[in-house]
């Protein structure tokens, strides 16, 4: 049986010159390479065009929708000029080409000759695949080597230095030419060791690192940065090896978590801290994690240790203890507000804290309680905490005025809808013009490509290359002008049948709310409202506007004395329950 299907060639350039092979000859090679092989006509070619992208990775639009087209059965067979239009990356390519071969997908390479449908293409193919794994196995290997190695100076590798230390250049090592290399060591900061210190001490003695963090914030202790300390930055110090100091009760707990040790017993001098390699996880685009303590690469370090080895082992078996009542951040799954309510007193987040109380309309009761009240236990705001459940109703009950018809958000409405439509007017008329300007490129480059196959290797070839590039950069230009009006059209045109629905909406909103579930009210409250704040006595509400500074709604409610043209306030009643 016939394959019918089409075959697919893909170019690829980082960056367009008129140097090298431009995306333009890397598409005329080819197409001659195929049509020497194959009994091909032009409508069965589709081409896929990536300029200005590197090929250090496969996120390329082109190339994704061409692989995409490869999974839907579109495609017999992928051509490219060269390999490294595919990927640089060896492990990128051989997982594009198992793809290929799994959608039973021909792979052609012209400058290279690999063609994986002769058996000296497959073989190489093979190779290549072999290379790309043991190049993985090389990379673990050396990395691996590397963290031994640097155990071995148990040196600071740079960035960051832990609070309680200060990084500083020391000499590494020299090469037989002479040549120092320099490296970083942990230096003892004796302020921030102190407040280390401090947060160990209070952890044993309060047994809670949200009272160690109570007491940290009642008592202004800040970090290097000058943040207030967080439950995460104090359980980091808390686990954090690097202020140990290397005794023999350090020594004995490392043992017994099968850390990987480097160095022998009497490295563990009592003076010294620990420095820990391979810790982390750490992969682009993901957030980092922690590997298993038995992956970790253990030395004693040249910087001097803060937390006796007796103590930081104590904090580690209540560290363990204290797991399964690890704080969880409290939530509630009906609460609307979340991110958008701010205490007016202290600018901290407003959490939603569910209690265990059912109002009468059987709804779980909730209150919205100030981040900094909850962790300072008052000491630091006092702002009232107030009914969520009640203020959630309200707010919806002030949004559903918006679709007054009298409302500012509907005359704001009426006025886009006159200016978009001008605008959508121009840019079509611009769209026809670049259009019919681009039609005459394209006439001239098809043209100038009969003309280069004509010429073959002749001088005139070259000449003829640089029209073609030429012609190409002047039609790129052209698309992105009308990607450019096409896309403020999408954004401008509002007819006056979708005016309407719009307002209709608006209008409707009183009915429409009730019957959305609690995600979509989110997302409904998020397209009008930017900010609320609570002050213990009223509720200001800033609404989104047409413009970035805000809108010009402006409720009929009199302004208090923070609002402006962009918010207004009102109070919120609490009803029995």
């Amino acid at each position: 049986m016939p394959d019918n299907r089409k075959y697919a060639i893909y170019s690829r350039k980082s960056k367009f010159t008129g140097k090298g092979e431009s995306i333009e000859n890397q598409i005329e090679i080819c197409r001659r390479a195929l049509k020497s092989k194959y009994d091909v006509v032009d409508e069965d070619i589709v081409e896929f065009e990536d300029e200005g992208f590197s090929g250090g990775n496969t996120k390329r639009p082109k190339f994704q929708e061409m692989m995409e087209r490869c999974r839907n059965g579109e495609f017999q067979l992928v051509i490219c000029y060269r390999l490294d239009r595919i990927s640089r990356n060896t492990s990128d390519f051989v997982n594009t080409y198992e793809e290929l071969k799994e959608h039973s997908v021909c792979f052609r390479s012209v400058s290279d000759n690999i063609d994986d449908t002769s058996p000296m293409g497959r073989a190489m193919m093979m190779i290549s695949s072999v290379f790309a794994q043991l190049e993985r196995d090389i990379i673990a290997e050396r990395i691996t080597d590397n963290m031994h190695e640097l155990a071995k100076s148990g040196r600071w590798l740079g960035g960051n230095p832990p609070t309680g230390y200060r990084s500083a250049e020391t000499v590494g090592s020299m090469t037989a030419e002479g040549k120092i290399h320099k490296a970083r060591m942990l230096e003892k900061n004796p302020e921030e060791a102190e407040l280390v210190g401090l947060v160990f001490t209070k952890f044993v003695e309060l047994r809670s690192i949200t009272k160690v963090e109570t007491y940290l914030l009642n008592n202004d202790f800040k970090s290097k940065k000058g943040n207030t300390l967080s439950r995460f930055a104090i359980k980091t110090i808390l686990q954090n090896p690097v202020y140990a100091i290397a005794d023999e009760d350090t020594w004995v707990y490392l043992n017994e978590k099968d850390m990987q040790l480097y160095g022998s017993h009497d490295d563990f001098d009592g003076i010294h801290g620990i420095m820990a390699y391979n810790k982390t996880i750490q992969k682009k685009g993901r957030s980092m994690k922690q590997k298993a303590p038995s992956e970790w690469i253990v030395a004693v370090g040249k910087h001097e240790g803060i937390i006796e080895g007796k103590r930081w082992v104590e904090v580690q078996h209540l560290l363990e203890k204290n797991r399964d009542k690890a704080y969880r951040k409290p939530k509630s799954n009906t609460a609307l507000l979340s991110g958008l309510l701010f205490c007016a007193c202290c600018g901290s987040f407003m959490r939603p804290k569910l209690s265990s109380r059912v109002n009468k309309q059987g709804e779980k009761v909730y209150d919205y309680l100030c981040e900094l009240k909850e962790r300072s236990h008052g000491l630091k705001c006092d702002n009232k905490r107030i009914n969520g459940n009640e203020l959630d109703r309200q707010i919806c009950d002030e949004i559903k005025h918006l679709g007054e018809d009298d409302s500012e958000l509907m005359k704001l409405l009426r006025n886009s809808q006159k200016s978009l439509n001008e605008t959508f007017a121009d840019s079509q008329a611009e769209i026809d013009r670049l259009t019919e300007k681009k039609k005459q490129y394209e006439a001239e480059r098809t043209n100038l490509v009969k003309a280069l196959t004509l010429a073959g290797d002749t001088m005139a070839a070259d000449d003829i290359i640089s029209q073609i590039n030429d012609l190409h950069t002047k039609t790129s230009e052209l698309e992105r002008q009308i990607s450019e009006h096409r896309r403020l059209m999408e954004n401008s045109n509002i007819t006056d049948e979708q005016y309407q629905s719009l307002a209709d909406m608006l209008s409707s909103f009183a009915k429409t709310i009730d019957t959305l579930d609690v995600m979509k009210k989110r997302d409904v409250i998020r397209c009008f409202v930017r900010r609320v704040e609570w002050d213990g006595e009223n509720i200001h509400l800033y609404l989104m506007g047409a413009e970035s500074g805000g809108t010009d709604v402006l409720h009929s409610e009199p302004e208090c004395e923070c609002s402006k043209r962009d918010t207004y306030a009102f109070s919120v009643t609490e009803k029995d329950g």
